[in-house]
């Protein structure tokens, strides 16, 4: 409702292309009044984000099968460290901001130049990128143990080690085809077509989870299991490239050249800092892995807690990016100071909303959540157990995660990439640093609590950098509904830690999974009845936000 109700209100001080609210990667100037597009802006928000959601819940599933798969121990360690960096380029490429870079590029060009100039713009971008790609997954295979002894020193010497580097490099040509998989969404996205963009992503965890089936039906041995794993990792990137290529956003990037003139330098000087900082989590993540590999399952358990931050982290991504950013930008680039505080206080409110009710159910439920998506096959009741103490120190850094996505693209509008890269970089150091230290008095769960606090450095460093820059406001809409809002999570949080332990550990494992259910149905709901009671939304703006045609 936080979410509909605060659409609604950016709706109207809009008055330029609606193209500028069908994603984050539409925020070029306004030029007239005319229509460009009558599909409403909403109704595309939704589609990409239940994509995404999409994505995150069928991401469960495939770490459900795979714990049941491999379980903890060497041989998961070692495919997990390899699949997380993968996971770390894949969401620097798709999650990043080359996208961002790439869409308003082509939109002026197309309308400076004409249509045959930007697709020979897009053609550049396409062959460079996938140029790049191809020597640089080279260079990473063959530089790939000295790549994993740095991620992961705690493999050396105990055979985990030869184990990662192999399943990395079979894993290698997905890098090959994210590039250009990511070029061809952004045309599509430049066109207005989401749909296929925000459901291609599927393919990835169809193609794993139907792999991971057929082994746990064959029973194969874990090695074994890892290595067809791992090459099948290649094989969904090739998929989705196959099927991108069949759209007409392929005909949009011709012809196909290798370029590094000084619009491709210029393009990707923009591109990569945005890239590098967009990733953030995953950076911190990569972080708290290179401690705990060197200490057995630490890996496995700090990953599939990961896993859980994720889905609402994945989710407030996606809503800053399609609706909030480019309105942003318009007001920065309009010079109108209460556009920009009313884009920065829906933001704020959009992800206090939604980041403080996931953060404090993580907390409460984490052990049930834990046991019911992943305590099968060769993961155990300790698995459990210790991923749900790794899962509650990482849902405390959520809400910092969720407030660097309010805050980046206060800089990204102002042109200015360097500034979240260099808090990414601070909050990567912060969680080494305590990693070391925790991590050897509370093994996982203190890396855990590292790799919080090192989300927090970041997410304060943007916001000392912005307040001193060009200062930070909200309007005084946000003043009143903020407290409402924590105070509806905290009655929310409050009800869910009351009902926990009222079903014996010994219980059947789907009582578990309705007494879970009902919970989680219940917090929700209480949350939502409270933020009405309270005036901090209303269901009637959610159904006008929805209704009100573009």
């Amino acid at each position: 409702m936080i979410l509909f109700g605060g659409l609604r209100t950016l709706r109207k001080s809009a008055s330029c292309h609606p193209e500028i609210w069908l994603a984050a990667y539409h925020d070029r100037a306004c030029a007239s009044k005319q229509r460009y597009d009558k599909e409403p802006m909403i109704r595309s928000f939704l589609t990409v984000s239940t994509g995404t959601l999409a994505s995150r819940l069928m991401g469960f599933a495939r770490d459900s099968l795979i714990a049941a798969l491999l379980g903890t121990g060497a041989v998961a360690d070692a495919f997990l460290a390899a699949f997380q960096l993968v996971n770390v380029v894949r969401r620097l490429l798709s999650e990043g901001a080359l996208n961002a870079a790439l869409v308003p590029a082509w939109l002026r060009i197309r309308d400076r130049d004409g249509a045959a100039a930007a697709a020979a713009f897009a053609g550049r971008v396409l062959g460079t990128v996938s140029a790049a790609l191809i020597i640089i997954s080279i260079g990473i295979a063959l530089l790939m143990p000295l790549i994993m002894t740095v991620i992961a020193p705690g493999f050396l010497g105990a055979g985990t080690l030869d184990l990662a580097v192999q399943n990395a490099r079979l894993m290698l040509p997905y890098l090959a085809f994210a590039g250009p998989v990511t070029v061809l969404m952004g045309l599509l996205n430049a066109q207005g077509r989401f749909a296929l963009t925000a459901f291609s992503p599927l393919l990835f965890n169809i193609a794993l989870i139907a792999a991971i089936a057929l082994l746990l039906v064959w029973h194969a041995d874990a090695g074994y299991a890892a290595w067809l794993l791992a090459a099948t990792v290649g094989i969904a990137g090739l998929l989705q490239l196959l099927m991108l290529l069949s759209q007409r956003s392929a005909r949009l990037a011709t012809p196909l050249r290798v370029s590094f003139d000084k619009e491709m330098r210029s393009f990707f000087a923009k591109a990569i800092p945005g890239m590098i900082a967009s990733s953030g989590p995953q950076w911190l993540m990569v972080a708290g892995a290179i401690i705990a590999s060197a200490t057995p399952s630490a890996v496995s358990w700090l990953y599939f807690a990961n896993r859980l931050i994720e889905l609402p982290l994945g989710i407030v991504g996606v809503a800053m990016g399609t609706v909030l950013v480019p309105e942003l930008t318009r007001a920065v680039s309009g010079g109108d100071r209460d556009a920009v505080a009313h884009a920065q206080s829906r933001a704020l409110e959009l992800a206090t909303g939604l980041a403080l009710p996931a953060t404090l159910g993580l907390i409460v439920l984490a052990e049930p959540i834990v046991r019911l998506l992943f305590e099968h096959g060769a993961f155990g009741a300790g698995d459990s157990a210790a991923t749900a103490h790794a899962l509650m120190w990482l849902a405390l850094g959520l809400p910092a995660h969720v407030l660097i996505k309010a805050l980046s693209p206060a800089f990204y509008a102002r042109s200015d990439t360097m500034t979240p890269l260099l808090a990414t970089a601070k909050g990567f150091v912060v969680a080494v640093g305590l990693a070391v230290l925790l991590g050897h008095f509370f093994g996982a769960s203190g890396i855990a609590a590292s790799i919080a606090a090192g989300a927090w450095s970041s997410a304060l460093s943007l916001l000392r950098k912005g307040t001193s820059e060009f200062g930070f406001s909200i309007d005084s809409a946000a003043r009143k509904r903020l407290p409402r809002i924590v105070l509806a999570a905290a009655v929310m949080g409050a009800l869910l830690w009351l009902t926990t332990g009222l079903v014996p550990a010994e219980a059947h494992g789907f009582i578990k999974f309705i007494v879970l259910g009902v919970q989680i149905a219940a917090g929700i709901a209480v949350y939502g009845l409270l933020l009405q009671i309270l005036g901090a939304a209303s269901w009637r703006e959610a159904v006008a936000a929805l209704k009100r045609p573009a």
